[in-house]
């Protein structure tokens, strides 16, 4: 497959600031239905994104969202292939990642972007095994 991330991103992606409050993010996700939301500084570069499995840790609503970064943001070029996308997801154990041109976001991708790719095209195997022939 030669699909890039750009084919399969969604490119319309609700950010947030570090200073808005978790219930801020929260009423976000509700209203768009969305299961993350990538945090930017004022630059619209990532700085983290909140999804919401974060929100399991229950700090309050009123508190930052800031509190819910991990100090390293992953992201991948919207130029590169899908099959990195799958192994940055992979070995991190992420469902998603924000996707970048020259440091700013312009997608997000998920797992699930992912498996409807798979969906939508017809799974076939290298080396199909033979059937056996039953000995009479």
């Amino acid at each position: 497959m030669n699909i890039k991330i750009a084919d399969l991103m969604v490119k319309n992606v609700v950010t947030t600031e570090p200073h808005k409050s978790i219930g801020h993010v929260k009423d976000i996700m509700t209203k768009n239905r969305i299961s993350c939301v990538p945090v930017v500084n004022s630059q619209n570069e990532p700085v983290g994104i909140v999804t919401t499995n974060d929100f399991k840790m229950n700090r309050g609503d009123n508190s930052p969202v800031s509190q819910l970064l991990s100090g390293h943001v992953y992201a991948v070029p919207a130029y590169n292939d899908i099959s990195v996308a799958a192994k940055v997801m992979r070995k991190h154990h992420f469902h998603h990642l924000i996707v970048t041109h020259e440091k700013e976001i312009v997608g997000i991708i998920s797992s699930f972007d992912l498996l409807a790719l798979l969906d939508n095209h017809k799974f076939v195997m290298k080396n199909p095994p033979t059937p056996r022939k039953k000995n009479k």
